[in-house]
């Protein structure tokens, strides 16, 4: 049974740093893309960043382009999210996925079929 979970979340000022990790478990996870999306209240659940398993690739939604990094430790099965210079729209509950979504739609979130239960991030001005 595969399963995601997040860690990291919490409430800090803007202009602070946060690290999200995943975690994930039940299955190798070759050839899958990790991703992270987020969802703030009333909106629909966004991409910010996704990276391919063997780290090869990353991508990255613009508006968190310079200030988030993702990144994955394959020892640990763990994908972290730094994430720099938070802005009080970052406000969101920060989800991790994992599936193998062709790399031209990795910011869809039909494409991934394995969700974790999401972590709170709040961003204070």
């Amino acid at each position: 049974q595969v399963q995601l979970v997040e860690s990291g979340g919490g409430l800090v000022q803007a202009g602070a740093s946060l690290r999200l990790s995943c975690v994930a478990s039940g299955r190798t996870f070759n050839d899958y893309v990790m991703a992270w999306f987020r969802q703030a209240p009333g909106k629909e659940r966004e991409f910010v960043a996704a990276i391919t398993w063997d780290g090869g690739r990353t991508f990255y939604e613009d508006s968190v382009k310079g200030r988030f990094t993702i990144s994955g430790d394959n020892a640990k099965n763990t994908v972290y999210l730094q994430m720099n210079s938070l802005k009080p729209e970052d406000t969101a509950v920060y989800y991790c996925a994992a599936d193998i979504p062709d790399h031209t739609v990795v910011h869809r979130t039909s494409e991934y079929y394995y969700w974790g239960q999401g972590t709170q991030v709040t961003v204070s001005s």
